[in-house]
């Protein structure tokens, strides 16, 4: 067995990910987007950061809601930071509250729904490249600003992306009043 020095170790591995870069964020920072699906993206780790994942802070609101799609190329996980969702992942649903988590094996079905006044959610994909749909399904967040769903051009970029399928309405029961 050949031991390598440290500087050789790093080398070797900094020849493989010249362009990645270390990042470290506070609470708050990341670059923030206005999603068209509803709520407010905060960049952690975009594609373009390290390629092998991205990751977002999603900040929604009550009865923010999917629609039953999947990702053909990508794996998900989310972590649910704050508030309560419904979730539905192929035939399985349930109901996480803060501190819960699920995954989201790729081509997989799945919707959730927020059901607690606010939700946060930290979201990660993999691979990275799926992270041009939420990119450029979003524009800059106008804090005050009516940015409005628009499941339209959602539509649009998950045809133009191919890194999200929509595949129905979501398959949720409207609450009852």
């Amino acid at each position: 067995m050949v031991l390598k020095s440290h500087k050789q170790f790093y080398d070797e591995i900094e020849g493989k990910h010249a362009m990645a870069k270390p990042i470290i964020l506070q609470a708050g920072e990341g670059e923030k987007r206005w999603f068209y699906g509803g709520g407010v993206h905060t960049w952690k780790v975009t594609p373009d950061d390290l390629g092998s994942f991205f990751l977002f802070e999603d900040e929604m609101t009550e009865g923010k809601v999917t629609p039953w799609h999947a990702h053909p190329t990508s794996d998900e996980l989310a972590y649910l930071i704050d508030g309560e969702v419904e979730l539905k992942i192929r035939d399985q649903e349930a109901r996480v509250s803060s501190g819960g988590m699920w995954s989201v094996p790729r081509g997989t079905p799945h919707a959730f729904m927020v059901v607690s006044s606010t939700a946060r959610i930290l979201s990660l994909q993999a691979p990275g490249e799926a992270g041009r749909f939420y990119w450029e399904a979003a524009e800059p967040f106008v804090e005050g600003a009516d940015q409005g769903v628009d499941f339209e051009r959602l539509a649009e970029v998950a045809a133009s992306t191919g890194a999200t399928k929509i595949l129905g309405p979501p398959p949720f029961l409207p609450a009852a009043h």
